[in-house]
């Protein structure tokens, strides 16, 4: 049973930070690729960063560039997005995935449609 928990959401104001977290039940997260991913009212689902099986590629959206940072912990089954610098836009409920493909193309590692196994979400809302 491959099983993906999120936790660490809440509510901040602008500027202020939190960090999420993705523990994995059922696998071993040494060999899947992980994302998070973000969905606001009324709009699409995105990904936000994603990262490699081992953490040797990484992919971030340019607008959480250098806000943002995605971490992993094979030996804790677990992933991390450390967000700084939170802004209102950034509210929405997040989402870790996993899948166990690879990539040829940086560009493709946060493809929504290539993540198979995903958790149930976290409510971040960010306002004053």
């Amino acid at each position: 049973q491959l099983q993906l928990v999120e936790s660490g959401g809440g509510l901040v104001q602008p500027g202020g930070s939190l960090r999420l977290s993705c523990v994995a039940s059922g696998f071993t997260l040494d060999n899947y690729r992980i994302g998070w991913f973000r969905q606001a009212p009324g709009k699409e689902r995105e990904g936000v960063s994603c990262i490699s099986s081992r953490g040797g590629s990484i992919y971030y959206v340019d607008s959480v560039k250098g806000r943002f940072t995605i971490s992993r912990d094979n030996a804790k089954n677990t992933v991390y997005l450390q967000m700084n610098s939170l802004k209102p836009e950034n509210t929405a409920v997040y989402y870790c995935a996993a899948t166990p493909t690879r990539v040829t193309f940086l560009q493709r590692m946060c493809d929504v449609t290539k993540y198979d196994y995903w958790g149930q979400g976290t409510q971040v809302t960010v306002s004053s």
